[in-house]
């Protein structure tokens, strides 16, 4: 498919917005008639989506293939892209603002997946590769990288598979303590448990290895994000992918207890309504795509606004969507 301009973009969602509400949920028809809640389960609502930035570009930069999401400085939001790609957006009209790219120690490019923007304003990005954890600054030059337990390398130097490592990334209220998810089992362990794998901080922002816990995943589902709450807890993105039927996408509230994570079903997003939403191919429902960034952008009305993106896999059949939720955790 042919990327649009993102002023073309921009200019579609405006129409959008004016005549059906695109990004927030739609309004009542007439002044005496309730809105519609849009609810998809007793926990989560949407509050709207957006398609603005689908096969757009900026700078000359594919805007697509976003993996994680954090909240960045000056009412921004930082957007990394799995290949080595890091936008700044507009934190109201998701327009990008800047691009910043990344890359290993010797120049190669990174499998990016998880997003950790730190107190100090510098970026904290997880790689599949190795897999990895890197600290950069705010211009992509790396300021240090994080010890990884030998067991979740990848395979043959690990128990990891292959694009199945440290998916997600979150750091708990106060920064001190950095979480990784791993998407897969590690060869040897059951077919539902994944780790996550936290540091602890040091001094001058250096982390130091912490506590493994184990989490488990409902059958054929993996792990495609993590998102800590203002509270403490653990939102969890849970993924899949079947051909000629679409995407399962399941959002989770976990609790530590001792090394395990417990979780409960907040929303399985094929429940949400679909805002008049479209999908390339088989979807249980249009809203769905391949979900694996979320954060939490704020409160309203005693719950958590929450925002996830798809990764389009710079695929024609795919989008770059943006969903609005409000979650009681």
């Amino acid at each position: 498919m042919r990327p649009r301009t993102l002023r073309t973009a921009l200019a579609i969602l405006t129409a959008g917005l004016a005549a059906a509400g695109c990004l927030t949920a739609a309004g009542p028809a007439a002044a005496h008639e309730r809105p519609p809640r849009n609810d998809c389960s007793p926990s989560v609502s949407l509050t709207g989506f957006s398609d603005a930035l689908d096969k757009t570009t900026h700078d000359g930069t594919y805007v697509g293939n976003l993996s994680a999401l954090s909240r960045d400085r000056g009412g921004s939001l930082a957007a990394l892209a799995d290949r080595s790609s890091l936008f700044r957006l507009d934190a109201r009209t998701l327009e990008p603002q800047d691009v910043v790219p990344l890359a290993d120690e010797n120049g190669g490019a990174l499998d990016a997946e998880g997003l950790v923007v730190s107190r100090d304003g510098t970026y904290l990005v997880s790689s599949e590769t190795e897999p990895s954890v890197r600290r950069y600054s705010r211009t992509g030059r790396i300021l240090d990288r994080l010890p990884v337990p030998d067991a979740l390398r990848t395979a043959p130097e690990g128990r990891a598979r292959t694009n199945g490592s440290f998916e997600g990334l979150t750091a708990l209220p106060g920064g001190r303590t950095l979480i990784a998810s791993m998407e897969y089992p590690l060869a040897g362990d059951p077919a539902d448990l994944v780790r996550f794998q936290t540091w602890q901080r040091t001094g001058h922002g250096h982390f130091r290895l912490g506590a493994q816990y184990t989490y488990r995943t409902d059958t054929g589902l993996g792990v495609s994000e993590t998102t800590a709450t203002p509270g403490g807890r653990l939102l969890v993105l849970e993924r899949g992918f079947t051909s000629g039927v679409g995407n399962t996408v399941r959002l989770y509230l976990a609790d530590r207890r001792g090394t395990t994570l417990e979780k409960t079903l907040l929303a399985d997003l094929a429940d949400c309504p679909s805002l008049g939403a479209t999908a390339g191919q088989p979807q249980p429902n249009p809203l769905l795509d391949n979900f694996e960034g979320m954060t939490v952008t704020g409160r309203s009305r005693g719950r958590l606004e929450v925002l996830l993106v798809s990764d389009d896999n710079q695929n024609a059949a795919q989008t770059t969507r943006f969903l609005r939720l409000r979650v009681r955790a």
